[in-house]
């Protein structure tokens, strides 16, 4: 390829926030839940690197560009099917990363991904990256617009931009994963956790305590399985809790010791965490806690789940599933 930017590229990243940065200089995106992507588009030739510089167009045949000479950097996400609770399916987009070509065929055409940029960084000859991001976004929408480029919207479209934390409350809601704050001035900094602030959508439920995992050190608590009860009545564990200080996982053993049923196992290990201890211990499910956690894949939650509170004013029959829809 003959561009001014060779792969592989690695992106500019984001700063974890609990709030949206309010002073001025700043534009807001909606966060996605999927894979961050450069696209290298040399003619039609199209190199599409993870953000850990993997080649990832053999997985996602069905994302075209037109033909041109420009960089982008964005997300390859599968929306979810209509009136899931979350807008992006990460479960059906991790299954995209198989070596079987004929699955990948057969998933491109019952889950298409679509590639949604948010940034361009080279564009003919010229590497943008030093240009302050107004200027680049400006350029990206006129790539976007211009007449001679056929963008095929089924596959790829721009990301939504507003520059007021007003608007961007509403990525902080409902269906949505977040939002993404840019210091409009900043430079394309490749690698670096500056001028750019995530926050993720935060929401509650209370849930079961169906059980915990025990801790690395002998006569600990790891975390707390969390349960909800479906449809039919069968309680379902969703997740677990993370970060329990030193004393709360040492003080949950005598605590819990009443509500051991006897039931004993251990989960297969971790396809991430292969080192993580996973030997769990089954309680009756009459305690309640409140958490709070950010992404649902699955029907799970995706990441531990921060706890709140006990609530023993709370019925564990009141603790449905239908709380990970809200």
């Amino acid at each position: 390829m003959a561009l001014p930017l060779s792969p592989p590229l690695v992106p500019q990243l984001a700063r974890g926030k609990t709030a949206l940065p309010t002073e001025e200089g700043w534009s807001y995106e909606p966060k996605y839940d999927g894979f961050r992507a450069i696209a290298f588009v040399d003619g039609t030739d199209v190199a599409l690197l993870s953000r850990g510089g993997k080649p990832l167009e053999r997985y996602f045949p069905e994302i075209t560009f037109p033909a041109g000479r420009y960089v982008l950097d964005g997300e390859l996400v599968i929306d979810a099917a209509s009136g899931a609770a979350e807008a992006e399916d990460f479960d059906a987009l991790s299954q995209r990363i198989h070596p079987a070509a004929s699955r990948i065929e057969r998933l491109s055409q019952e889950t298409p991904a679509r590639y949604i940029a948010f940034d361009l960084l080279a564009l003919g000859d010229d590497d943008r990256m030093a240009a302050p991001f107004s200027e680049r976004r400006a350029a990206l929408e006129a790539l976007f617009d211009a007449d001679d480029l056929d963008w095929p919207a089924s596959t790829a479209t721009l990301t939504p931009l507003v520059h007021t934390p007003a608007e961007a409350e509403q990525w902080l809601t409902g269906r949505f994963e977040g939002v993404i704050a840019k210091v409009l001035d900043s430079p394309y900094l490749p690698g670096e956790r500056k001028a750019m602030v995530k926050v993720k959508r935060q929401r509650t439920i209370d849930a079961v305590v169906a059980g915990y995992r025990t801790g690395k050190e002998p006569g600990t608590v790891g975390s707390l399985m969390l349960g909800v009860y479906d449809e039919a009545g069968e309680l379902r564990v969703v997740g677990h809790t993370s970060g329990l200080k030193a004393k709360e996982k040492r003080d949950l053993v005598d605590t819990l010791a009443p509500y051991e049923t006897g039931e004993r196992g251990s989960a297969d290990p971790s396809r991430w965490r292969p080192e993580e201890e996973l030997a769990w211990v089954a309680l009756r499910p009459e305690l309640v806690i409140e958490v709070s956690f950010d992404q649902v894949s699955a029907g799970r939650i995706r990441h531990g789940a921060k706890l709140l509170r006990w609530r023993d004013d709370k019925p564990p029959a009141e603790c449905t599933i239908d709380q990970l829809d809200q």
